[in-house]
């Protein structure tokens, strides 16, 4: 796609001395970039100083929800509940606050993604070409008078996923990074769970997080939505003026459209997002958060295992998606760890090898509810010397006809099915749910999830194309028989994790040196698609996303089989009428067991030390 050019470009610079604050704020400065005519325009928050000379250390981030929107009218509810620390005049939605930064010595540079906000040009988020503008960014941030040189990216969610793919084309003067729960593959973290799209949310986002925000279009400061939930409501209305309609189409990457339209990672849609995690080479520390089942957790995890860095970290949190970034203590990690490679000034070790250990564990032990930060900080924490933990057992736990959970094989000398409808969704669910028996002893699961299933279907109409989607669940049962649930990322009720499956989609690269036997890998390719055929009975293997829980003496875990959403997908469903037609997914599907047939979970138990 051509790129449209704007109108003529406006220079609005504004520059505002708030000593009650601490800080200079700069609006709108331009950054040229080197393969545009159009700029990135950011706002920059410097620490007031009585030094004209001072140079400071650079906190950035990159993205699409409005520099100028302050975060209290992005999301007021969750505005309320941040930690006081950091709420200012100056806060953003799922970004530093520059007021508490520049108080600790720190510049920082809030940039709209190309295409957004106030910076004009092709939107076309979480591309190859936008990297190349924050890369531009990165590196005008450590040329500038006021700049050590030093640059460190700090965000969240989408200010965290846009840090992996700049960090790989490692721009001058990046100095370290802290995804903080942010995903890292665009096509199996988000977009397509197992090769099935994931609809709901990509909706919910584009449309009131994203388009609404586009550089050029009509009546931003004049936006409202209900006040349930973030949106960009009251951005300012674009410096230029107004885009007429056809233009603003022709301008952007329209992600509803484009992530239904195409399936596989050799789509050029998709190769365009492509990037080699590995190439990173700066300081990383990677956040997690164990509730984060649909959206990031699978990203952030993935991301440090293959990442380049020298020194890398790993942590794992819980609580809901917006509010731990602000709390006390991790802020104090942030902190020490930019501090560590930005100032040099490493009070606990980050930068000495084997100093810190690489990965810290929450373990999610007890049953403390959900959406409750005070409670949840009662859960332990733990520190481990690499990921996957290495002396994790992994153990199979087998699914039998009569729908139990068994450490041992059961029989395989009688053939038996079970069936259930395929097109289940949220509002009408189609479960198939295996019960261990009662932990003997307290256990711990912790690490990634596979389960090995033997499945087929009776199609609805044999005559069409057809083909069988799976969704799996696990769930933890307390000895009382009660369900446990977490902290999902909008505060909703959780389970342990889920994962998903197209079957067309189940080839494995086994020679692939990320394949292991408890992380199939697959390549999502548009050659590597497998027929499916009524009445025959497919091997797959199911990734669930990696998860944490202690399971109490006399607890269950459920294993849940089912031909759609449920309980727990919340906002991220994947219930596309075009991605999942009822022409090719009506019928029964079956679960098949008996000889050579076996179906099991391989969980990652954690002996007790």
């Amino acid at each position: 796609m051509t790129e449209i050019k704007s109108p003529p470009l406006r220079d609005l610079l504004q520059v505002f001395p708030d000593p009650e604050n601490g800080l200079t704020f700069m609006k709108n400065v331009s950054i040229p970039l080197k393969n545009s005519p159009l700029p990135i325009r950011v706002n920059v928050y410097l620490p007031l100083s009585r030094d004209p000379g001072a140079r400071h250390p650079v906190l950035v981030t990159y993205g699409p929800y409005g520099k100028d929107i302050p975060y209290k009218t992005f999301h007021q509810g969750s505005f309320g509940e941040v930690n006081p620390e950091h709420r200012s005049k100056y806060s953003a939605w799922e970004t530093p606050d520059p007021v508490y930064w520049c108080r600790e010595g720190y510049a920082v540079v809030r940039a709209d993604e190309r295409g957004l906000g106030q910076s004009p040009g092709l939107l076309d988020t979480m591309s190859r070409g936008t990297s190349e503008c924050f890369f531009d960014v990165v590196e005008w941030c450590s040329e500038q008078p006021w700049s050590t040189g030093k640059v460190g990216l700090l965000g969240v969610s989408y200010y965290a996923g846009s840090q992996w793919r700049v960090a790989a084309r490692r721009p001058k003067g990046l100095a370290a990074i802290i995804p903080w729960e942010g995903m890292s593959d665009y096509y199996r973290d988000r977009c397509r769970h197992g090769g099935i799209l994931s609809n709901s949310f990509i909706n919910f986002w584009w449309n009131r997080q994203v388009l609404v925000n586009q550089y050029g279009k009509a009546g931003r400061s004049k936006l409202k939505f209900p006040a349930d939930g973030p949106g960009a409501r009251g951005q300012e209305d674009t410096i230029e003026g107004d885009l007429p309609e056809d233009v603003l189409v022709a301008n952007r990457q329209d992600q509803t459209k484009d992530n239904e339209a195409n399936k596989f990672r050799d789509d050029e849609y998709y190769a365009s997002k492509e990037y080699r995690v590995e190439d990173i080479e700066v300081p990383v520390l990677s956040v997690a958060n164990w509730g984060g089942i649909l959206l990031h957790l699978r990203g952030n995890v993935l991301g440090y295992t293959y990442a380049g860095s020298r020194f890398k970290y790993l942590r794992f949190i819980t609580g809901r998606h917006d509010l731990p970034f602000y709390y006390h203590e991790e802020v104090e990690l942030q902190k020490s760890f930019l501090n560590a490679f930005l100032k040099d000034q490493d009070t606990v070790g980050w930068s000495v090898p084997g100093k810190v250990a690489p990965v810290t564990v929450t373990l999610r032990k007890g049953h403390v509810g959900f959406n409750d930060a005070e409670k949840e900080r009662a859960y332990p924490k733990r520190e481990e010397t690499a990921w996957p933990i290495p002396r994790t057992k992994y153990t199979k736990f087998y699914l039998t006809p009569d729908k139990t959970l068994k450490n041992e094989a059961p029989p395989g000398n009688q053939a038996e099915q079970l069936a259930y409808q395929a097109l289940g969704n949220l509002e009408n669910p189609q479960v198939v749910q295996f019960t261990s028996a009662p932990f003997a002893h307290e256990t711990e699961i912790t690490g990634h999830i596979v389960a090995h299933l033997n499945v087929s279907v009776t199609p609805e109409n044999p005559e069409n194309e057809i083909d069988i989607d799976l969704f799996l669940t696990l769930r933890h049962i307390d000895s009382a028989g009660e369900e446990i649930f977490y902290t999902g990322t909008a505060g909703d009720p959780v389970p342990l994790c889920k994962g998903w499956l197209r079957v067309s989609n189940r080839r494995v690269h086994s020679e692939n040196p990320k394949h292991k036997p408890w992380l199939p890998h697959r390549e999502y390719l548009s050659t590597d698609v497998l027929p499916v055929k009524a009445g025959e009975v497919y091997a797959v293997d199911v990734e669930l996303w990696p998860t944490n829980v202690v399971v109490d003496q006399g607890g269950k875990t459920v294993v849940e089989v089912s031909s759609g959403d449920t309980q727990g997908s919340g906002i991220f469903q994947h219930n596309s009428q075009i991605d999942r037609p009822v022409s090719k997914f009506a019928g029964q599907n079956h679960i098949h067991f008996g000889d050579g047939l076996e179906n099991y979970v391989i969980l990652p138990v954690i002996p007790a030390e």
